[in-house]
């Protein structure tokens, strides 16, 4: 692997494990509008929720974006703190900072929202920025995974992609860095799998975050 300088990573499945309070949201939005939960509900994990709730409960737009609007109230008081890091990740962006590395999130989660996360769990320390959707009552000036991370490409004055690395666990991760010219890590750990990483031509995969760490790091 090639030196990267510059890290950017997913929230929602690559540095907290968050499946508890999104399920919990989407369950409470759904009975809320008088739909019955879907099949595999962890479909919902990681996707932009207007896309989710459109695809998987046949939802119009208007529909979607009231059930969007439900969910954050929920997930504003509560949900996000149903969560927690996933052992290993604190100790990986450690080490990446000793050695010097830049950092920063871009996650399709609303900023707002991953700002108190990472704040709750100390996490924000390592990181130069963090970028995520933007809320506006509807379905958001920022809320595809490309526009978050030329956002916070923007705000760190990247201008080399090349030395730049996305890390993810969803096929959305893969797709947003190969539309905005980055290379992507699939985190193996979080709520994908090596097959949709495979599918989806991730540059790496990476099964732990320790494992992350030497890689980037060529240990």
């Amino acid at each position: 692997m090639k030196k990267y300088g510059t890290i950017l990573f997913d929230l929602d499945g690559t540095l907290t494990d968050s499946a508890e309070g999104i399920l919990a949201c989407v369950r409470y939005a759904l009975r809320e509008m008088g739909f019955d939960d879907p099949p595999q509900m962890m479909r919902f994990v990681g996707p932009p929720l207007f896309e989710s709730f459109e695809t998987f409960c046949g939802m119009t737009h208007e529909q979607a974006v009231e059930a969007v609007r439900i969910y954050r109230v929920r997930y504003a008081n509560k949900g996000l703190f149903e969560n927690r890091p996933y052992e290993g990740v604190p100790e990986m962006l450690e080490r990446l900072r000793a050695a010097g590395r830049r950092m920063a999130v871009a996650t399709s989660k609303p900023e707002v929202f991953a700002v108190r996360i990472l704040d709750k769990f100390g996490l924000s320390q390592y990181f130069e920025t963090v970028g995520g959707a933007v809320i506006d009552g509807s379905d958001g000036e920022r809320n595809e995974k490309r526009e978050v991370i030329e956002t916070v490409l923007g705000r760190m004055g990247v201008t080399d992609r090349s030395e730049v690395l996305m890390i993810g666990d969803r096929m959305h991760d893969v797709i947003g860095a190969r539309q905005t010219g980055l290379d992507c890590m699939y985190a193996l750990w979080g709520y994908g799998s090596a097959e949709e990483a495979r599918e989806h031509r991730a540059d790496f995969t990476a099964a732990t975050p320790a494992e992350c760490a030497d890689m980037i790091l060529g240990r």
